[in-house]
């Protein structure tokens, strides 16, 4: 009879001990949304506030010929006394076609500016949150991976900035089939494109890591990659072709040299 009293009281305590611990996990999950919610939104509305900073400086710049990369580009065709590098004068503009369409724009680009900037705080918290029911091992190989996974995602969004978005908008931009058909871009049409070439950047950095996790559970090899790089190559160089605003070589090069060495690197990561 002691026995079975003993039994169910021990039963009792261990019940109690994981709804405690389960208790404390929720409050801990419901500390950390808040966490990440309050700095997401004190960041989201910094970038509403700065509208000029963000539309004029960043959002538009590389819309027109004034931007660094085609100034860069034409001060290179100078050195290189290739004058096809300098890109012809261009400014793109855009129409608005709805009347609450400048307004939701605004919103919309500050909710993703706002999740840009606060990514590597909630990357941090959701480590943070996760670190406890992890073993030490475990806990140190995904704070690296998080750590390496935020610095490929900020430079994924930078070559997209600075190099794929100027490129894609120009030759896009100014495409025609006919002279008779004028483009008119609209205002959510040039943002969608901007957040999709910058976030898809972003997201093909992971690459690396995603190569390196299919290794370790051997799904990937390294001779796989080696052995298709060429294919590879080929297939970056032709979706560089299309995309380059200029017939020459040498920007077609500039814009396929970061995903060939992305390709580069993934083998590098991979396992034997």
């Amino acid at each position: 009879m002691k026995s079975e009293n003993s039994k169910t009281q021990t039963g009792n305590e261990a019940a109690n001990v994981v709804r405690i611990l389960v208790l404390e996990r929720i409050d801990a999950f419901r500390k950390m949304i808040f966490r990440i919610a309050g700095v997401f939104f004190v960041c989201m509305i910094i970038v509403f506030a700065n509208k000029h900073l963000v539309f004029d400086t960043i959002l538009f710049s590389p819309a027109s010929s004034d931007f660094v990369l085609y100034r860069w580009l034409c001060k290179l065709g100078e050195l290189l006394s290739m004058p096809s590098l300098c890109v012809e004068e261009f400014k793109l503009k855009f129409q608005n076609i709805s009347i609450s369409g400048q307004f939701f724009v605004h919103v919309g680009t500050s909710f993703w500016f706002g999740l840009a900037v606060s990514f590597p705080w909630i990357i941090y918290q959701l480590w943070k949150f996760a670190a406890p029911i992890m073993n030490k091992k475990v806990r140190e190989i995904t704070k690296k991976s998080l750590v390496l996974s935020s610095a490929l995602f900020f430079a994924g969004i930078t070559t997209g900035y600075f190099l794929v978005v100027p490129l894609a908008v120009k030759f896009l931009g100014l495409y025609q089939v006919a002279d008779a058909v004028k483009n008119i871009i609209t205002l959510t049409s040039y943002i969608d494109t901007f957040v999709m070439l910058v976030i898809g950047m972003g997201l093909a950095f992971q690459f690396p890591l995603i190569i390196l996790a299919l290794s370790h559970i051997g799904i990937l090899h390294r001779s796989f990659l080696k052995k298709y790089r060429r294919h590879a190559i080929i297939v970056i160089t032709i979706i560089a072709a299309i995309v380059t605003p200029t017939p020459d070589p040498m920007t077609m090069i500039i814009m396929s040299a970061p995903l060939v060495l992305l390709y580069e690197i993934s083998i590098y990561f991979c396992k034997k």
